[in-house]
């Protein structure tokens, strides 16, 4: 089975994280909520508390094979100031294992130097830290190990794009077809 984790910053959008959760979920992939502030409550960038299911410091990061960062601010920012976070997220990239980011999110891995060549997109107007991709407008953008999208409107297709990476076209077109998306 797949193990997919998402990590939540104090400033998180909640509703780019709980979609992405939730059909995951749906899936049957495991997915758990990550809190890199040193507690399972973690409050969003519209005042929605969070309960995540372990702190950083408690997962196994062997066992993963995506990490996904919501966007939001001050979120965004607050995942890219998480040095165990950031170390993963480059091992991860090493490896050629699954990353995700959506919203303002994608800047972490601009800024990482991880899209270098790479078909990204990001929230309009913070294009100018995807350093070195190749930047669109796409809804979702999936170009070999990372999948980034434009924000909190494009949530369904960025998760429905993670259960086609891991389980295929169908059962992604299952999930849709199941919550009433096009």
């Amino acid at each position: 089975m797949s193990k997919v984790l998402i990590f939540m910053a104090e400033g998180h959008e909640e509703i780019e994280a709980l979609t992405v959760v939730d059909l995951l979920r749906r899936a049957g992939i495991e997915i758990e909520m990550v809190s890199i502030t040193g507690n399972k409550r973690v409050p969003g960038s519209h005042g929605i508390m969070t309960v995540c299911d372990k702190l950083i410091e408690q997962v196994n990061f062997d066992s993963a094979d995506m990490l996904v960062l919501p966007g939001g601010m001050p979120g965004t920012l607050n995942l890219e100031l998480c040095e165990p976070l950031m170390d993963q997220v480059h091992g991860f990239n090493t490896s050629k294992k699954g990353l995700a980011a959506i919203c303002a999110a994608p800047t972490v891995f601009g800024k990482a130097g991880l899209l270098q060549g790479k078909k990204a997109t990001c929230y309009p107007g913070m294009e100018g830290d995807l350093l070195g991709a190749n930047v669109s407008t796409d809804a979702v953008c999936h170009d070999g190990n990372i999948i980034t999208s434009r924000g909190l409107g494009t949530a369904i297709p960025f998760a429905l794009e993670i259960i086609k990476t891991f389980q295929g076209d169908a059962a992604a077109d299952k999930i849709a077809k199941s919550v009433v998306y096009k």
